[in-house]
């Protein structure tokens, strides 16, 4: 179990997400990867921020702590400099197409509900909905 941060970006009305598409399922997860030795959870998301979107972000409040194989911290970012899209984390240069294509992307907060996004929990806070 390794524990992973990711950073929660919402600018005029869109979230970023990173589109994942392993064989024939599609979903979104937030930009994000796991918490490296001697690094702050807070540390791992602004390198990950680069990594996969080519963002400096500041990182603010942890929205929510979710246990899925470990604990994954999520933290509301603002963008502070860089070029989106520009990510040049391992994922975007790997050649195993087990682990399926990822693609930065900016999603209508609207159009939330009806995307797989994981963890749902993270879209609820979002919209403010319920917990389930």
């Amino acid at each position: 179990m390794r524990n992973r941060a990711a950073v929660v970006i919402v600018k005029d009305e869109q979230v970023c997400l990173i589109k994942r598409v392993v064989k024939d399922s599609v979903y979104y997860v937030f930009p994000g990867g796991g918490i490296e030795e001697g690094e702050s959870p807070e540390e791992a998301a602004v390198r990950e921020a680069y990594e996969e979107l080519g963002l400096n972000v500041k990182v603010k409040e942890c929205l929510a702590k979710v246990l899925f194989h470990g604990i994954q911290y999520y933290f509301e970012a603002e963008v502070l400099a860089g070029t989106f899209g520009t990510g040049h984390g391992e994922e975007y240069h790997s050649t195993s197409s087990e682990r399926g294509s990822y693609t930065p992307c900016w999603i209508k907060l609207e159009d939330l509900a009806n995307l797989d996004v994981r963890p749902d929990k993270i879209v609820r806070i979002l919209l403010k909905l319920p917990s389930i």
